[in-house]
């Protein structure tokens, strides 16, 4: 059968580094009581006129490289983003036109934090359904742009960043141990979207708006919904914490991930972790930490990867992959 294989990645942080110091020099807060709510010690700003799709464009040159290929080898281009640059076009076919690329389709994913899972398993559909033979999956946030940081609840939370992944159609015997998305699952509830979104909109209110969020009432749905998909996974693929390799979550807070895990029985050894140093980046939180684990040879090929995510709408999911 057909499987969708990850065949290289890579990714982008801005310079601008914001430790939790700089913050309480900003608001009422402390690095003490970051750090002990939410993990995060430190996130990427991005610069005065650096854009969501110029870091989606470096992550994709990265991923290209690694991958051994150039654009002229991609048929799709997914970018997930909450924070495009313009209301249109997509973000996506800005990219597509600073890669060189002139063929094929690009457009954007809007899932917030979910994001870069959902363009994950679109991009599976696509390969899978012979639609596409290689596909550019990028997620990149520049969520710094659309933060009240006159509060203190949200603007300690959220980073700037880029990831990106190559897929592309594989041959493979149809068994658990094939390499590639072995099965992805994307759930979405509308009641909840009051609990996070963003207060402005073209159509709503013709401005950019803040991201607003109810705290608790996210952490206190987060672990459910987290394990409901990926309970589905192994339920699907007959697989179980035992069998992953790498658990790589979104990266939202670190008491989340935690709680989550130990819900699962995935030991922590098994959870990759950068929130403390990029705090939440949404769409691009998942690339961006699977990449530093590939380049660090924390994740190698044949091992058995979790992803998961959950955000705004609410929306969540999971991808299993076989690396």
């Amino acid at each position: 059968m057909i499987r969708t294989i990850i065949v290289g990645s890579g990714s982008y942080l801005p310079s601008k580094i914001l430790t939790n110091q700089e913050l309480a020099a900003m608001v009422e807060t402390s690095d003490e009581w970051i750090v002990q709510r939410t993990g995060i010690k430190e996130r990427r700003i991005a610069a005065e006129g650096e854009l969501t799709s110029d870091l989606a464009t470096i992550a994709a040159e990265r991923a290209l490289a690694d991958a051994g290929y150039t654009a002229d080898d991609i048929d799709l281009i997914i970018l997930a983003t909450a924070t495009p640059d313009h209301t249109f076009p997509a973000t996506a076919v800005t990219v597509q036109d600073r890669l060189g690329m002139h063929h094929g389709a690009a457009f954007d994913m809007q899932a917030v934090c979910s994001g870069f899972v959902f363009a994950l398993a679109t991009a599976d559909c696509y390969v899978r359904t012979e639609q596409a033979r290689r596909v550019l999956v990028i997620g990149a946030e520049t969520f710094s742009r659309i933060l009240d940081w006159s509060d203190r609840t949200t603007c300690v939370l959220f980073g700037d960043g880029a990831g990106a992944v190559v897929v592309e159609a594989s041959e493979q015997p149809g068994e658990i141990s094939d390499r590639g998305i072995l099965t992805s699952h994307l759930r979405s509830d509308g009641r909840h979207k009051e609990k996070l979104y963003v207060d402005g909109g073209p159509s709503a209110t013709r401005t950019v708006g803040h991201l607003r969020m109810e705290g608790r009432e996210v952490f206190k749905h987060a672990v459910s919904m987290i394990a409901d998909v990926i309970e589905a996974a192994f339920e699907a693929t007959g697989t179980g914490p035992a069998d992953i390799d790498w658990f790589v979550p979104h990266q939202a807070n670190k008491r989340i991930i935690d709680a989550s895990a130990k819900k699962l029985g995935i030991p922590q050894d098994k959870v990759v972790i950068t929130v403390d140093r990029h705090g939440n980046t949404s769409a691009a939180s998942i690339p961006l930490a699977l990449d530093e684990a590939r380049r660090e040879g924390v994740i190698g090929d044949g091992q058995l990867v979790l992803l998961e995510a959950m955000g705004g709408g609410f929306t969540w999911g999971s991808v299993l992959v076989r690396m």
